[in-house]
Order: C-alpha cells, then structure tokens, then sequence
C-alpha cells in the first residue's frame, strides 16, 4: 500500500470516527471528542505541551471534552494535520509557521532566516499585536489560532565536515522543509537544497541522499540524527514559532465556557512548553556531545556574513510581499 492510499484511509477511518463520537455524545453525555496530531515524537516539548493541555482541560471541563492525543506523525505530516483540522477529522494541533504559511501566506514573514536575534525578541512580536494579527487571518482556512508555542531555533548538521565559515557551506546537499522561503535561503547561502518528508530523512541522510539537515537540536536528539551526522553548528537561522490551532467547526460547538477554559489551558501550556522546550535544547546540545557530534559555534564575524549574505532573501520578500508587516516586525526588535 502506498503512503497517499494510507492516510486517505486515516482520514476516512477518522471521520467515521468523529461521526461516530459526535453521535454518541449527543445521544449521552455530550462529551466533545479533541484529537490533537503533530509530527514529533512524544518526548519533545510539542507533545508533552499536548499532555499537559490534555490534563487540565480535562479537569477543568470535568470531562465535557476528552482529549486523545497522537503524536509522531501518527495521523500523517503537517499538511494533512492541517487540512484534518480544516475538515474537523482533527480537532487541534500545533506545527511550525512553515507549513503554516502554505495555507495562509502571511505566516511567511516568520521564516525569514535570522529574522529574531534570541527568543525574547521572538515572544515580544508573537505574543504582541502582530502576532495577534496573523491568527486573526487563521478562520478563513476554517482554523482558529490560539497563541504560539514555539519548536526553536533551526540549526545545521551534516557528515561531511565542520561548519565554521560561510565558504564551507558550499555545494552542501541539506535537506530542507518544502519551503520557498527556506530553499530561496539555503540556494542564497550557496547550499545545495533537498525538500525531503521528515519521515523519510534518517535513511536519506544514513544513504547519503543528503549531506545534512537543519531542523531544532530536540529534533536532532530525538531522531537520533546524530547515528548518522558528525557536526553541528549553531547557526540559530531560523526561529520556528509554533502555532496551537484548533479546528474552527469544533471551536463554534464548543459553549463559551468551553472556549474560555481552551483558550486559558492553552495560554498556561504555552509557557510551560516554552521552558521545557529551553531546558530540552541545553540539555540536547550536552546529550549530543556525548554521542561524539562534534558543535561548532560560529563567530559573531562569520553570523554577520551570513545575516548579510541572506539580504537578498528579504530583497525578495519585499518585493512578492511588500515592506509593511516586516517594518512593523524590525521596529519592534530594534
């Protein structure tokens, strides 16, 4: 059976079963059925957020809506989280602003590379009135947007030799999201980019399909990347956010006493899941080492002449998306 044939019965199998729960609901008790999806593994951040949200709306709810998470890709990759949402087969979830951005463009402007210096730069616009602005923008993709969880800063690992200038990035083969805005930023650095489906990335990088990747060092941990890549450098290029979005059908059936109680858990779970995401990064870099990766920290001489070798990226960001929002964005962290 191919993966499409897959998931098209995943998703069949979950509507039966969101038809099924909703009937049973209205015909008892009236429990509300969430299923919360992502693509990473339950020991990072992202998923233990998810039990912990699982935890107190349960509780606070006294059990009106029962939470079932799956996590690792379990009900398919981010589009297909994304349109289950869109179609109510998935309730909630949260994925970086990437995938986002193929539904609702705007998300684009958060994968500019090295656009927020350190996270509370991040946190400022994200939790402020811009950040604000781009959920608003989710219910036309028939989402709601909560607030902003965060996977962290991407950085880059490969198997052929240390990172430590911009020159020995060169001609690298790194897989990469299938992501204009980050192929037009590795192709710009002089990198050679390879969209892959993470699912598939530890066998291309044990075949040699790629030199490398760049993904969270908690992704690098997790995935066990580091059986299969000898260094990692710190380039912090990328500042993944990750938005809590719920399916917009489910949110309208919930009472406002419901969405109050959603809203609030996900407000507390986004701080908890922000430190345990700090504290699972330190603790990856130390657990990296061990296992024989080699880390490289980049001058701050060589992060400039990355940060100004991507200046055409933005050149180019202006240009298909105009300067407003972005100007909004640098003014902010100024």
């Amino acid at each position: 059976m191919n993966k499409k044939a897959y998931l098209l019965i995943i998703m069949m199998l979950l509507m039966v079963l969101s038809a099924c729960a909703n009937t049973s609901a209205n015909s008892t008790d009236d429990v509300k059925i969430m299923r919360l999806a992502n693509v990473v593994s339950d020991d990072r951040s992202l998923s233990k957020a998810f039990y912990k949200f699982k935890e107190i709306v349960e509780e606070e709810t006294k059990g009106s809506i029962q939470v079932e998470v799956f996590t690792n890709a379990i009900l398919g990759g981010d589009r297909q989280i994304f349109e289950g949402l869109q179609l109510n087969t998935i309730q909630g979830a949260t994925m970086s602003t990437g995938p986002i951005s193929q539904f609702e463009k705007h998300f684009t402007i958060f994968d500019l590379p090295f656009l927020f210096p350190d996270e509370d730069s991040a946190y400022k616009v994200l939790d402020g009135p811009i950040g604000q602005e781009l959920l608003d923008k989710l219910p036309e993709q028939n989402i709601i947007g909560l607030n902003y969880w965060e996977n962290g800063y991407r950085q880059l690992t490969n198997n052929v030799r240390p990172i430590e200038t911009l020159e020995d990035l060169q001609s690298l083969n790194i897989r990469t999201l299938e992501n204009a805005m980050h192929l037009k930023t590795w192709n710009t650095l002089g990198a050679n980019p390879t969209p892959m489906n993470y699912g598939e990335l530890y066998v291309g990088l044990e075949q040699g399909t790629v030199d490398g990747q760049e993904n969270p060092v908690g992704n690098v941990v997790n995935s066990n990347f580091y059986e299969v890549q000898d260094y990692l450098t710190k380039t912090n290029h990328i500042y993944n956010a990750s938005p809590f979005i719920i399916s917009k059908p489910f949110w309208d059936s919930l009472t406002g006493e419901e969405q109050e109680i959603v809203a609030s858990a996900a407000d507390e779970v986004m701080e908890y899941q922000r430190e345990v995401n700090r504290q699972e990064s330190e603790e990856g870099y130390n657990l990296l080492e061990k296992k024989g990766m080699e880390i490289i920290e980049l001058s701050e001489e060589e992060r400039e002449k990355f940060r100004e070798a991507v200046e055409p990226v933005y050149d180019n960001y202006r240009q298909n998306f105009g300067g407003d929002l972005l100007d909004q964005i640098l003014s902010e962290i100024d």
